[in-house]
């Protein structure tokens, strides 16, 4: 999207001079030379010319040729995790031997971790590289490629609640959470508790009932690549006009993971006393693109440049989610594949200034919509038998931010 912006802008200011032709129209001073600072033909100066060039590999834009760019990008995203209770405080009578009724919740039910517990909004660094080749006539073709540091966000609960509060039993030190249908070797601690050296083992039966730490995490991740060409349909001195169309990749990738210890009545733990959760939503998208641009001269070698595109792109939905024990002795997984289309519009605004011939400076907005893609609800799937996490459509999503960068025409 915004790699038009750029290798346009390194034409734009010149477009006259290729459409009119001839020694004389390249040669004339008007803002097209001040833009850029270069010369016409038989090096002919023009009004903005440096007073020394700079002896770098740089060729003049108005010609054909190929071009790079490299710009830093500060993107942020919609959140699109749901509200989900992971663990409550308190422990659960698995047995009855404590209170005569088995599965008998004991303790306050104070909710102890949730999903509402992430911060909600950061912004993610990352690049976009690209190169690309004009012709003659004032076309050019490009290969762009943007990717987007890993977004992390984490929080966790432990035996330690707010204050110390507790009940006298201090069943509110330890977490609990509603695992069912895992097999044996998700027990857990034969003892865990005090009163289990009393009333026997696996009173509180399981990894995820009277645990002492859980920690949960989600990562975000995203990236584009794109193939694409840009043909002049209209221009004058001061402006011009463009067509975009190509081929476009979208990538978002998520994980939520949970990890749950349950030490044993002297403090130990260990892989096979601790358990791990994933669930990974990707979605790859793939379509083409068409779009159209405009390219302003404002003066003093400055252009503003805006691009919009529409974008239908096939979503390749996977959707996997696994339990397993740390020690991966056990694990179950829920594997699983959908196929939904994505529109998708996107929109960019960069100024870009050209200080010397052949090389772009560039600040910018960029911004990409996205419509009907999916999203995790509910990342945690309860029954160890048949996970079941709940997905959910995403009506509206965006992606959006600045770039600065540098191009450079040879």
């Amino acid at each position: 999207m915004k790699r038009h912006g750029l290798y346009g802008g390194t034409a734009l200011l010149t477009a006259a001079v290729l459409m009119f032709g001839g020694p004389d129209a390249r040669a004339q001073t008007g803002p097209l030379g001040e833009a850029y600072g270069g010369y016409g033909a038989g090096d002919y100066p023009v009004p903005g010319t440096p007073a020394e060039r700079i002896p770098i590999p740089t060729g003049n834009p108005g010609e054909h040729g190929f071009f790079t760019f490299f710009e830093f990008m500060q993107l942020t995203t919609t959140w699109t995790l749901g509200d989900q209770t992971v663990a409550y405080r308190g422990l659960v009578d698995a047995t009855g031997a404590v209170t005569g009724v088995p599965g008998t919740y004991i303790g306050s039910g104070v909710p102890a971790l949730s999903t509402d517990q992430f911060p909600r909004r950061s912004w993610m660094p990352g690049f976009n590289v690209g190169f690309g080749y004009k012709l003659d006539d004032g076309t050019s073709v490009h290969f762009s490629y943007i990717h987007l540091m890993d977004r992390n966000y984490h929080t966790g609960a432990t035996a330690a609640a707010p204050f110390f509060r507790s009940r006298a039993d201090l069943a509110d030190t330890y977490l609990v959470s509603g695992v069912y249908n895992f097999p044996p070797q998700f027990g857990g601690p034969n003892i865990t508790t005090p009163i289990e050296n009393t009333l026997g083992g696996n009173v509180f039966y399981g990894i995820w009932n009277g645990a002492e730490v859980m920690d949960i995490q989600y990562n975000q991740r995203f990236q584009q690549g794109e193939i694409g060409a840009r043909v002049p349909m209209f221009q004058t001195e001061y402006s011009r006009v463009y067509a975009l169309a190509g081929g476009r990749f979208d990538w978002f990738w998520e994980r939520f993971e949970w990890r749950t210890q349950k030490l044993d009545i002297n403090g130990n733990t260990g892989p096979i006393f601790t358990a791990d959760y994933k669930n990974t939503l990707s979605q790859r998208m793939y379509g083409p693109y068409v779009g159209c641009g405009h390219e302003i001269y404002v003066g003093n070698r400055f252009s503003l440049a805006s691009d919009l595109t529409a974008a239908g792109l096939l979503n390749i939905v996977k959707e996997r989610a696994k339990y397993k024990l740390e020690s991966n002795d056990i694990q179950n997984k829920l594997s699983r594949d959908e196929y939904t289309v994505v529109p998708s519009l996107t929109a960019n605004i960069n100024l870009m200034w050209y200080p010397i011939e052949g090389v772009q400076l560039r600040l910018g907005y960029n911004a990409w919509t996205f419509f009907n893609t999916k999203n995790m609800i509910n990342p945690i799937g309860f029954n160890y038998g048949s996970i079941d996490p709940v997905y959910d459509t995403q009506v509206f999503r965006i992606v959006h931010g600045f770039n600065a960068g540098v191009g450079l025409f040879f």
